[in-house]
């Protein structure tokens, strides 16, 4: 029995999917035209191809990138389903930062400083537990990587401990690790928009931290946090620019720079800070989430439907920033920063592309759901997979358990 082919006209009718949406699928595989004539190059589907087509526009509804539309219609129903509702619960992630941020700005906007930091104050109090590696791995002959976790002196290197910083920045061109040393240094004088004395009866075992007891007015402007954090990465800018200018060769000679990934905790509050492709990842209820979005060209492009993401890791121009610190000018140096809200039992990794670049994402979420392994087993055990890997790039990371404040060990 011969099936009667549907025009691209009568497929777009049916489908509805606009011929201009049909040409792009085809273009990106996600679904092919089952014949095409040779002499005016018209298109022409099967009737069966319908559930594929409906599923897509399904799909692009839901908001999903072409990227990811294309796992989803070649699984199984069941691993299908599996995509769309980890897709669902990123999208419920990303709207909930969003929500909290709209709160914020509109406490500020109408009733003031006070009311906008009402939900923080009313957080329960956190400790957290942290550790942070960096490897040259097998191939580099030098560690342009830096990580950093601990907390930060109130009153300068001597001063009375602070806030918790966790940060990794992976530094590119001649002097690297120069770069990024001296941006990871430009974050450690971050000191919160207000400050009060310590409480001398907190004390917490090595590697732990309460943020909600240390020292810091947990009340602090969350509007401030962020400008504090901007502040200080224009520093870190400075920074790297003056040791470019510094050189011998002079800055047009000297291209280097580094990206940044920080997590900031102050009271109940958490900020992230992010330029480049050094990622944040959070694991929370079993579910793996990258919170942060890759500043690269193989990213656009992945966005764009041009590639997908297996592609993206073997494409030539991986390794091409659109942003990053001292590198590129105007713009390009300005990071993306935002407000979370940790939870205990949450586990975060902050990481540089040594490690995503060769690990795959499946194989870093089974290391960080092993309970069992402490902040430092994490990185110890993620460094070691992207040597076995072949290691051909530094590594650098940085783990964080967010825990009850019961945790933290009172001083007799």
């Amino acid at each position: 029995m011969t099936v009667k082919l549907l025009t691209i006209g009568e497929f777009s009718r049916a489908a509805r999917l606009s011929p201009k949406a049909l040409r792009l699928y085809d273009e990106l595989g996600l679904l092919r035209p089952h014949a095409v004539d040779k002499w005016s190059g018209y298109r022409y589907y099967e009737p069966s191809q319908l559930d594929r087509a409906r599923l897509i526009a399904w799909l692009r509804r839901l908001g999903m990138p072409l990227a990811e539309i294309g796992a989803v219609v070649d699984s199984p129903p069941a691993a299908a389903a599996a995509l769309v509702t980890q897709f669902l619960k990123l999208t419920e992630a990303e709207f909930a930062e969003r929500q909290q941020h709209a709160q914020l700005l509109i406490g500020y906007l109408s009733e003031g400083t006070r009311a906008s930091v009402t939900a923080s104050a009313a957080a329960p109090p956190l400790s957290v537990r942290y550790a942070a590696a960096s490897d040259r791995g097998l191939v580099r002959e030098r560690n342009q990587d830096a990580s950093y976790a601990g907390p930060l002196a109130l009153g300068g290197t001597d001063g009375p401990a602070g806030p918790l910083l966790l940060a990794v920045a992976d530094g590119c061109g001649p002097a690297g690790e120069l770069a990024s040393a001296a941006v990871i240094d430009a974050l450690r004088t971050l000191r919160p928009p207000t400050a009060a004395a310590p409480d001398p009866r907190a004390a917490t075992r090595p590697g732990t931290a309460a943020p909600g007891t240390t020292g810091e007015n947990p009340l602090s402007e969350p509007a401030d946090l962020i400008n504090a954090l901007s502040d200080v990465v224009a520093g870190a800018v400075a920074a790297v620019r003056s040791i470019q200018a510094a050189h011998p060769a002079g800055p047009a000679e000297w291209d280097s720079g580094s990206t940044l990934t920080a997590m900031y905790w102050t009271g109940s509050q958490l900020a992230l800070v992010h330029i480049g492709d050094t990622r944040a990842y959070l694991l929370r209820d079993g579910g793996l989430f990258q919170l942060t979005h890759d500043d690269s060209v193989t990213q656009a492009m992945v966005d764009a439907g041009q590639l997908t993401v297996e592609e993206a890791w073997s494409h030539p121009q991986r390794a091409l920033l659109v942003k990053a610190i001292g590198t590129l000018p105007g713009d390009a140096e300005t990071p993306a920063l935002s407000l979370r809200d940790p939870r205990s039992g949450d586990r975060y990794l902050l990481t540089s592309d040594g490690l995503t670049s060769v690990v795959p994402v499946p194989v870093i979420r089974e290391v960080l759901r092993d309970a069992s392994l402490s902040p430092r087993d994490v990185a110890a055990r993620l460094i070691a997979l992207a040597n076995e890997a072949g290691g051909p790039d530094n590594i650098a990371c940085a783990v964080a358990d967010v825990l009850p404040a019961s945790d933290v060990i009172p001083a007799p």
